[in-house]
């Protein structure tokens, strides 16, 4: 069923399965529909480096162009590169085809209109249109007519002014673009500012051939850490398909995104800051005594809106989506957060010795519980049933934060189940004070969901 693909944040699924001509011509006519509608005429239209690109780009086109939009080719780029072409108003919307960093047979399309993701309601709506064109067996033809738009030059333009401070800058790091699609700005911008980068796996191959793009797995930061440990060097950094997300490790650790929320944080002035449901406590509690924290949804299309709303200078995601809107246009850039990472440690600040400050917490990486697209909604309602009743075991339940999920707080610590809106499973992630309670809370807590009735 075609409208599975449509998902919470944006559309994504396989290559010449579920995106085919027929489907991708009709999410292209529909679509470029409600852009008109608006008023709105130009779109401008990117892609990673999937290998799929130039074949979903003609048929998205094809649908575009029906819907007598003007359509502008921008080229492969970083998925933050589109977000640009919008947010500096040179074009009406932006569509960035690209599969981020899943496996390299899938892809997809990220939606803006205006400076606003589409997404949520409005995309599943769409996807219904979708569904409705294509059992009417509507003849789209082929019409790819564009013109292209070096959007790149502006982007990078905008580094060499906005990081002229950091020119000639002689820190040695290392980057790895996983062949996505990084490669196609990182590198500019390190020439442009004379920076001492080592680069790994630049050139941009859907093929993926030394690692898959996903700088959350630790099994893809290998060869990031080899390069570091090898050449001596305390700093790294790793990009996703898509150059929206971010790794940033020193020989010690691997930062999270709410720990570089807290190290962002330190070369800020009363900040505003966004995190999600899962981020660490440490994070709220030490943002709160420089400026005020804010707990919103995951998802980035959800955290750009919540930015708007309560005037965020800074947002983030454990995973490692981190969107600034001090000195930037609030959306979610991964070599823009480099860059303010360089940033932090030419001033000074040493990334270790700032998170080693912290109070010391003890947590676990995201624990997945697979099930099926209709169950996990309904596990979620039932949870929120049960769990009034308290949790054998377990302390009395201090609070629970129902906006994205259930995150349940006790004195010591708290739990997290939510419903992945990408895939069929939940989401669960622990955090508490002592190893111990970690192990206890965990271990009672999903015996608690194991059992709940649905």
């Amino acid at each position: 069923m075609i409208e599975q693909i449509f998902r919470e944040y944006d559309i994504r699924g396989l290559f010449g399965k579920e995106l085919d001509e027929r489907s991708v011509k009709a999410i292209g006519l529909v679509l470029g529909e409600h852009i008109a509608k608006f008023g709105l005429k130009s779109v401008s239209v990117g892609y990673d480096a999937r290998l799929s690109a130039n074949e979903l780009f003609t048929w998205l086109s094809s649908g575009l162009n029906l819907a007598g939009l003007n359509v502008y080719d921008i080229g492969m780029a970083p998925t933050p590169v589109g977000y640009f072409s919008v947010f500096t108003y040179k074009f009406d919307a932006n569509i960035m085809i690209t599969g981020s960093h899943n496996p390299k047979e899938y892809n997809g399309f990220k939606i803006t209109i205006g400076t606003d993701s589409f997404f949520g309601e409005d995309l599943k709506a769409l996807g219904k249109k979708v569904a409705n064109l294509m059992d009417c067996n509507a003849e789209i033809p082929t019409n790819s007519a564009c013109e292209k738009y070096d959007i790149l030059s502006n982007y990078i333009e905008f580094f060499k002014k906005e990081f002229a401070h950091l020119n000639g800058y002689n820190l040695p790091f290392v980057i790895d673009c996983a062949n996505g699609a990084a490669g196609i700005t990182v590198s500019k911008i390190c020439k442009e500012l004379n920076l001492n980068a080592k680069i790994l796996y630049q050139n941009p191959d859907g093929n993926f051939p030394n690692h898959h793009p996903d700088p959350s797995e630790e099994k893809n930061l290998v060869d990031l850490k080899h390069q570091m440990s090898e050449n001596r060097l305390n700093l790294g950094f790793g990009f996703d398909g898509d150059a929206d997300r971010i790794a940033v490790l020193t020989s010690k650790r691997n930062i999270k995104g709410d720990e570089l929320a807290c190290l962002l944080a330190l070369n800020m002035t009363n900040p505003r800051i966004l995190g999600e449901v899962k981020c660490s406590q440490v994070m709220y509690d030490e943002i709160d005594k420089i400026g005020k924290s804010f707990m919103g949804k995951t998802g980035h299309s959800n955290i750009k809106k919540a930015m708007k709303e309560l005037d965020i200078d800074l947002a983030a995601e454990v995973s490692g989506h981190i969107f600034f809107k001090e000195r930037y246009f609030g959306f979610d850039d991964a070599v823009y957060a480099m860059m303010r990472v360089l940033e932090l440690v030419k001033l000074g600040f040493d990334l270790d010795a700032e998170l080693d400050k912290l109070p010391k917490l003890y947590s676990t990486d995201e624990i997945k519980i697979h099930t099926s697209e209709e169950m996990k909604f309904k596990i979620i309602a039932a949870l929120k049933r049960e769990i009034i009743n308290g949790i054998d075991g377990l302390p009395p339940i201090r609070d629970i934060i129902d906006i994205d999920g259930l995150r349940v707080r006790f004195d010591d610590g708290w739990a997290l189940v939510r419903a992945s809106n990408t895939t069929p499973v939940l989401v669960t992630r622990f955090e508490a004070r002592s190893n111990e309670f970690l192990k206890l809370l965990q271990d009672r807590f999903m015996k608690f969901v194991d059992g709940v009735e649905v």
